[in-house]
């Protein structure tokens, strides 16, 4: 009997049996057995994700879940792909040191977070995933378990893409002048290969951390703000949330003040500067226990986003891209004025400005108004690649967003990218259905 499965977005699929092995070789065994059968497999972990590339269509499933090792070393961690990023987190407290890349979502695995490279709040200051992978550990369609480090080439000639004028992207595979083999695998959402450990840089832990949510009273001034305060050094955090995320936080968060019409969060390794602006009753830590409650109300936001639309019964409408940065207010400007139009008061805009990368997330409140939602989602997709930006900056584009890739791409460049799979993938059985369509299916 199928087996359902279906990842944060609301997206479901169905598997015809899940695998759950318990180590790296018992995946090889998987894969090849998989191989010999001519089975689809999916690769899954926590699936946090929100564009149903951990969720299969048909064929069989692999969890990495048991794959859960962890050793802390100076500089260093190894860790399993089915390790999640929040016992990444603590163990490296533990050692004083910290993992730079900070998802919202701190139940995710590390595997998951590899696969789509990445990034999060701290991105600002300390990049996406790739920046941090020393080491892969990668069972291939084969069955062959590879090792590959940082520095080592690829064993074959591989082709070279342009890349967007933005400080992300995870749309399509990773294709450079140089590359590290292993950075191939990173960002290509299970369809080149099975990541099953890694490892990731350490960062010595910051003797004080500045933190706050700082409030103002028109979004002008908050952009002003960003503006003024991505100069400043040590800077890690640069968040943004619009208006409308406010209203949707303040049943939580009564303390919010009444005239606050946008936010910027913020950190800053180190504790001798003070933001400029915002009102006065902002928020500033005093300590450890703040900082904890201002990450609950940055990640609050988005929870409460998926609990309203999974309410509703719909899946998650949300973009994921990102533009240069000297086109932000533009593109900015081009969310609300359309949103304004089309969708009045059902749309919230947040995420990591300091990227100029920001999450919209329409609300539709029927199948109707949803469908009209992801028209306009390939409107924004356009004018972002228009100014020179990407359509996935973080979260990969899965299964449910894969209709992005060729407004980003020509059919060549998309073509070459399949001709890499095809290399490694030759029977096409790893990560079906995400990317691109299966061959002989649509």
């Amino acid at each position: 009997m199928p087996i359902e499965l279906n990842d944060a977005s609301g997206y479901s699929g169905f598997a015809a049996r899940v695998f759950a092995p318990r180590t790296e070789s018992e995946v090889a065994d998987i894969v090849r057995e998989a191989s010999a059968a001519g089975q689809f497999i999916t690769i899954c972990g926590a699936r946090t994700g929100l564009t149903g590339g951990s969720v299969p269509k048909s064929g069989w499933a692999i969890s990495l879940e048991h794959l859960k090792r962890i050793e802390i070393r100076s500089g260093y961690a190894i860790c399993g792909a089915g390790l999640l990023l929040r016992e990444l987190q603590t163990s490296a407290a533990g050692s004083r040191q910290f993992y730079p890349p900070d998802p919202t979502e701190n139940s995710a695995s590390i595997g998951g977070t590899i696969a789509t490279n990445a990034s999060g709040s701290r991105s600002f200051l300390h990049g996406d995933t790739r920046r941090h992978v020393r080491a892969l550990r990668v069972v291939l369609a084969s069955g062959e378990i590879i090792q590959l480090r940082r520095g080592e080439r690829p064993p074959f000639e591989l082709p070279v893409l342009r890349a967007p004028a933005t400080t992300k992207n995870t749309a399509g595979y990773f294709l450079r002048p140089g590359m590290d083999y292993l950075d191939l695998f990173i960002g290509s959402e299970g369809t080149l290969g099975i990541v099953t450990e890694a490892e990731l840089n350490l960062l010595p832990s910051p003797q004080s951390l500045f933190a706050g949510v700082v409030f103002f009273e028109s979004d002008a001034d908050a952009l002003d703000a960003v503006d003024r305060w991505r100069a400043v050094s040590q800077l890690r955090m640069l968040e943004y949330l619009d208006a409308a995320s406010l209203e949707l936080l303040r049943p939580a968060f009564p303390e919010i003040p009444s005239s606050a019409k946008a936010t910027l969060l913020i950190e800053r390794e180190g504790d001798d500067w003070y933001p400029d602006a915002g009102i006065d009753a902002s928020w500033f830590a005093a300590g450890p226990g703040d900082r904890e409650r201002f990450r609950r109300f940055r990640h609050a936001l988005p929870e409460a986003v998926n609990d309203l639309v999974r309410r509703r019964g719909l899946t998650k409408t949300g973009s994921d891209f990102a533009v240069p940065i000297a086109r932000n207010r533009e593109m900015l400007r081009f969310y609300r004025e359309t949103l304004d139009r089309e969708f009045p008061g059902q749309y919230v805009i947040f995420g990591h400005i300091g990227d100029a990368h920001l999450h919209v997330n329409l609300l539709p409140s029927s199948e109707a108004e949803w469908a009209r939602a992801q028209e306009l989602m390939i409107v924004f997709a356009k004018q972002a690649v228009e100014l020179g930006g990407t359509v996935s900056a973080e979260h990969g584009l899965g299964k449910s967003k894969r209709h992005f890739l060729p407004i980003q791409f020509t059919g060549v460049e998309i073509q070459t990218m399949m001709e890499v799979k095809k290399c490694l993938d030759p029977q096409w059985i790893l990560g079906p259905d995400t990317l691109f369509p299966c061959p002989g299916r649509s």
